[in-house]
């Protein structure tokens, strides 16, 4: 009996052996992108959009349509450098770091195979963000592609795709053109700074002043299951802690000191301390954020982003799509750049999508509740419980299994929605110019 551990142990296949097999894929999955048309040259170079989800979602893809095996497992390219490696990644030789991803890709495997070939590259359209070229898509198309660009946003918050990524679009952008081709171009792909341990950041007890008029906390309604954040602490970004209420920020960009941000500075910067006065909160009420960030720095910050786009867009949008953020200024659609306002669009969209879920889940609430019947996660719990745990999550699976998930996955899509947006704005150029700072500060949370 006590050998069988160590069997499991000495069966388990490396990190990196995983790791070089899928960057294997996702180059010769970008390659076939292209030459289908489902990805232009144009794109794989900018790096634009949402390519660092597309890219990882595209190879999960084509892994299905390759599956052989029943329960499915992830067929592995064959190297001299293999050796006697196993072939084919299942939960038996899996690293415990990809257990669910593998578990939300084999739930997809047999959908993606009972697929029609007509619905099957409408698949591959709707994770290219493409339409879809048949006249009624079924739901379980939109599902399906929702939890593949799930697993997509968790690969690409991983710090080792994100060194390779940029040579595995490359690989792309080099197939089929000559080598000294005028044609050839060279990806824009920049991973965010590298993360480095800070020291420890002493808790400040001051209170914290709120001067955000539209930001009040929403209590949990009753009579149903709620996923509850920890209360709210202060001071955790101290010294110079500022929240999204406050008017100084701890993430000065050339020293240690408080900026304060003036009445007149770039609209790009109130947008970015906004979020980051917000990500200090979600850090504050949540110490599962904080625990990641022990194990997991990158994706804990991405984790953080997506819960400070969430707030921001639920607390601070007024009606009229304005921005509330630090100093209690507004920032209106017409003052925002050009190349800004798909962002504030999409920020405002999102907040209204939270209210109507929210909305939905109260309907539903009350009706169960006037039939004497339990009432389960609501649908927008379940999309925080996405963003902070990933979309393989145990509870979540087991809600699919009961029953209480939308064949089109519209938890997941949402999330996906609030990934998709935090992972573009902290692309942008201001953003990265501060992000090793807020590594920093937040490396000191976590410690």
């Amino acid at each position: 009996m006590s050998s069988r551990p160590q069997e499991r142990l000495s069966s388990q296949l490396s990190e990196q052996y995983i790791q070089d097999s899928f960057h294997s894929y996702l180059k010769s999955s970008l390659t076939q992108a292209k030459a289908e048309r489902l990805l232009d040259a144009d794109v794989l170079a900018s790096a634009e959009g949402d390519l660092m989800i597309t890219g990882p979602a595209l190879c999960l893809y084509f892994a299905a349509l390759r599956c052989t095996t029943n329960p499915p497992s992830v067929p592995l390219p064959r190297s001299s450098k293999s050796g006697r490696q196993p072939t084919e990644l299942s939960y038996e030789n899996c690293p415990p770091p990809f257990i669910s991803f593998l578990r939300v890709w084999s739930n997809s495997v047999p959908l993606i195979q009972g697929l029609t070939p007509e619905a099957q590259h409408d698949l591959a359209r709707v994770i290219c963000g493409l339409e879809p070229l048949l006249p009624q898509t079924a739901p379980t198309v939109h599902g399906i592609a929702a939890d593949l660009r799930a697993v997509a946003i968790e690969i690409s918050q991983r710090r080792s795709f994100q060194d390779r990524y940029a040579s595995d679009i490359q690989a792309a952008l080099d197939a089929g053109e000559p080598p000294e081709s005028p044609r050839a171009r060279k990806t824009s792909f920049v991973p965010p700074p590298q993360y480095d341990e800070a020291p420890s950041v002493s808790p400040n007890p001051s209170p914290r002043p709120s001067l955000d008029p539209i930001n009040p906390s929403l209590p949990p309604r009753p009579g149903r299951a709620s996923y509850q954040p920890a209360p709210h602490s202060a001071g955790l970004l101290s010294p110079g802690t500022y929240s999204a209420r406050s008017s100084t920020s701890s993430f000065g960009p050339h020293s240690p000191a408080p900026t304060i941000l003036t009445q007149e500075s770039p609209a790009i910067e109130f947008i970015r301390e906004t979020l980051y006065a917000s990500l200090a909160d979600a850090l504050e009420r949540q110490p599962s954020l904080r625990r990641l960030l022990k194990r997991d720095p990158t994706r804990a910050y991405f984790a953080s982003v997506a819960f400070a786009v969430l707030d921001v867009a639920t607390h601070s949008i007024t009606p009229e799509g304005a921005v509330i953020g630090v100093l209690g200024k507004p920032l209106t659609l017409a003052e925002c750049p050009p190349e800004l306002r798909v962002f504030m669009s999409e920020l405002a969209a999102i907040g209204l999508q939270a209210k109507d879920i929210e909305e939905e889940d109260n309907q539903l609430a009350m009706r169960l509740a006037e039939r004497g019947k339990d009432i389960p996660l609501s649908r927008l719990d379940r999309v925080k419980m996405i963003l902070e745990e990933g979309v393989g999550y145990e509870r979540g699976l087991q809600d699919a299994r009961d029953g209480r998930r939308s064949v089109e996955g519209r938890a997941v899509a949402f999330a996906n929605r609030i990934n998709g947006l935090s992972l573009a704005m902290t692309k942008l150029r201001a953003f990265r110019e501060r992000q090793g700072d807020v590594f920093k500060v937040l490396g000191g949370i976590g410690s």
